[in-house]
């Protein structure tokens, strides 16, 4: 790895040629030059930052999922890094496939399925089909984990279609948006072997052998999107007794980690993010409720009715939603105009440290963690950024 310096100066370069993803190219007119410059090179900093943190097993912090977004934070800059060109990125992905269980799961002692939502996104980043396998057998892990018939659960219960840590007696919202975009992020792949098993099926006789990515449960959008509707504060969909009418989202049915059931920022972010993977169109009425909410309440100065709490979980969380639901402006309740992309790049610029790294003064939520809010943020301005991941190519080399 070439040094910050070397990476910050090829930023401008970088900035005028790097392709982007489809949703990505709307940026190129919704940020204005010198801003999105600025985004380049915090990205630069926080992954010159990252790769000298990296522990002598290849994780970071030795943890998988701590580790899989730091992986991912890397993989999806601008800067071209792939397992092939960069040993640290091979031995970050060897760590994550360490953690690989019999039964799919990708995690040490606890909250598998936490982790195994972060450790599949980013070998699903990682483009390559030496992971495949591993993929598909996580996929089946997570919907293995989902609250439903199987699990004694009726559709009736406000625990029906969720999904947990896996350890625990009850689901939730956080956890399952990980659970829904790690399985969106490898949909393809999934529709792939579904079709390769079928035309092996066809051509040889059957057999009860196991395959990489069955699952004795289908896929469970419909069930997943019960218990999204059991988290949104807004009645005329949510039938349980203690919904409001506000559209946002509590963590999980009749509980709020900002108190009561009350509505919060990185859980209606959340929320609506999980309704656009849902394949829930635009003009809904349940994702229209949360956008209103987010209208009426949109800042990039805290976590709405949690202050400081989540800070970069927030972050992190809002540039994924608002970068699916593709408006790059915002007006809120007062009629007052914002560009989210722009805002939020300025907001993360001023609040990184002079080393390259971000941290929360508040520590809940393992926000102390240098590691896990750098690659919140980094992965943040890339959703800002529009970048694809792996369309621009320089040249690197190892070492700090």
């Amino acid at each position: 790895m070439k040094c910050c310096a070397s990476l910050v100066g090829a930023i401008l370069l970088c900035a005028s040629w790097v392709s982007f993803s489809s949703a990505g190219e709307a940026t190129q007119d919704s940020v204005e030059l010198s801003i999105r410059n600025e985004g380049q090179t915090a990205i630069a900093q926080g992954i010159d930052w990252l790769l000298k943190q990296q522990m002598p097993d290849g994780s970071w912090g030795s943890y998988p999922a701590v580790t899989a977004l730091a992986v991912s934070s890397i993989l999806k800059g601008p800067f071209g890094y792939d397992r092939n060109n960069s040993l640290q990125i091979a031995k970050g992905l060897s760590y994550i496939m360490s953690c690989v269980k019999p039964d799919g799961s990708i995690a040490i002692d606890n909250m598998p399925g936490y982790n195994t939502s972060v450790c599949l996104m980013a070998l699903e980043d990682a483009g390559d089909e030496t992971y495949h396998e591993t993929i598909l057998n996580a996929r089946n892990f997570l919907i293995q984990l989902q609250f439903d018939e199987s699990d004694g659960y009726q559709p009736d219960s406000c625990f029906y279609g969720g999904i947990g840590y896996g350890q625990d007696g009850r689901p939730d919202l956080s956890n399952i948006q990980w659970a829904l975009e790690a399985l969106k992020a490898s949909e393809d792949l999934a529709k792939h072997s579904e079709f390769d098993m079928k035309q092996r099926d066809d051509a040889a006789p059957a057999n009860n052998l196991p395959t990489a990515g069955e699952s004795g449960k289908g896929l469970f959008w419909d069930k997943a999107i019960l218990f999204l509707e059991r988290c949104q504060n807004l009645k005329s969909v949510n039938k349980q007794e203690w919904a409001g009418a506000d559209g946002g989202f509590v963590y999980y049915p009749d509980y709020s980690k900002a108190g009561g059931t009350t509505s919060y920022g990185s859980m209606t972010y959340a929320g609506l993010k999980s309704f656009i993977y849902a394949d829930i169109e635009k003009d809904d009425p349940r994702v229209q409720a949360a956008f209103d909410w987010i209208r009426k309440n949109y800042t990039v100065d805290e976590n709405p009715e949690m202050g400081l709490q989540g800070l970069y979980y927030y972050y992190h969380t809002m540039a994924k939603a608002l970068n699916v639901y593709g408006d790059s402006v915002i007006q809120d309740d007062k009629g007052a105009i914002h560009n989210w992309r722009e805002d939020l790049i300025v907001k993360l610029c001023s609040l990184q440290n002079e080393e390259g790294y971000w941290v929360n003064s508040n520590g809940r939520w393992w926000e102390n963690n240098k590691v896990l809010v750098t690659s919140y943020c980094i992965l943040a301005l890339e959703e800002t950024l529009g970048h694809g991941g792996h369309s621009a190519t320089m040249e690197l080399k190892e070492g700090n």
